[in-house]
């Protein structure tokens, strides 16, 4: 009798757990149908089927089977993000921009962040009373931004900015605009006046996602200038959800338009000026502007 009663006990502990499994695979099919920039046609129809007829036997493969179905409703820069790693990244430590003055020309480093609000908004502050209003040219260095939260990027540099649709977003049914009021606003920056000068953006094949999105607030302004690598090709726009065993589904909802219209989402963006050594050549081109304009 015993054991009857402890293969009833196992009998129903693994059906509980695949239940639990099909319900990740539901919700996440769910959220990509809502949300996900590619989730219509045939295509999405048959991955769609074909995620939802599976019946997997572990939570790893519910992530395989996400995962199959991520690749057609979001594309490349859709993922799941496991528990482990969103712990990870809740104990990281964030560094915030960094501000130099060489000759006139103030350079800014610009790093990836995905912290807390209380982070954000000590990186969105960080340069705010660092940056020289007579500067003769900047530099707003991407290299290495994979990415995150861009608003307290784009706040950390909002007065090289020239304002107006600095961004938008154009998902299957919806077109968000950014502005760089909303921005600041959200951190409490009241926006300082644009600075107008020349501005050099570096890039390399790590600038992504949001470091993309950054780039392409200044695609568009007559005295911008990139050099550097091709970036990454990740210039669209996520979403994350939390899913019930602690992991987050990220599905991609819309691609990155900048203000000239131009649409970017899974191909690299490639410099105004390839070159490997971005720093000097843009310091180099910086002066020379600053110099043609005071003759």
């Amino acid at each position: 009798m015993k054991k009857w009663i402890i293969l009833m006990l196992v009998a129903c502990v693994a059906a509980s757990c695949g239940d639990s499994n099909s319900r990740y695979v539901r919700r996440a099919i769910s959220l990509m149908d809502k949300h996900g920039l590619y989730a219509e046609g045939p295509a999405w129809e048959a991955a769609r089927a074909e995620a939802l007829a599976a019946k997997p036997d572990s939570l790893g493969a519910a992530y395989k089977i996400t995962r199959e179905a991520l690749k057609v409703a979001g594309g490349k820069h859709s993922f799941i993000y496991k528990p482990k790693y969103v712990q990870k990244d809740l104990a990281r430590e964030w560094e915030n921009p960094s501000v130099r003055v060489e000759d006139g020309i103030v350079i800014i480093q610009v790093p990836a962040f995905s912290g807390s609000s209380e982070e954000a908004s000590d990186y969105a502050w960080s340069t705010q009373d660092k940056i020289p209003d007579d500067v003769r040219g900047a530099v707003i260095d991407l290299r290495g931004n994979t990415g995150g939260n861009m608003g307290p990027m784009i706040a950390s540099v909002h007065r090289f900015i020239q304002d107006d649709d600095i961004l938008r977003f154009r998902g299957r049914d919806h077109f968000n605009a950014y502005h760089i009021r909303n921005i600041c606003a959200t951190f409490g920056i009241t926006p300082g006046e644009q600075i107008d000068c020349p501005v050099a953006v570096l890039t390399d094949t790590l600038t992504a996602s949001s470091g993309e999105a950054v780039l392409i607030c200044f695609r568009g302004m007559p005295r911008a200038r990139t050099f550097g690598m091709q970036t990454a090709g990740y210039a669209s726009g996520n979403r994350t959800f939390d899913m019930p065993d602690g992991s987050k589904l990220v599905v991609t909802a819309s691609c990155d338009v900048a203000r000239t219209g131009e649409e970017f989402c899974d191909d690299p963006i490639a410099p105004d000026v390839p070159t490997e050594t971005p720093l000097e050549d843009a310091l180099a081109w910086l002066r020379e502007q600053a110099a043609s304009s005071s003759e």
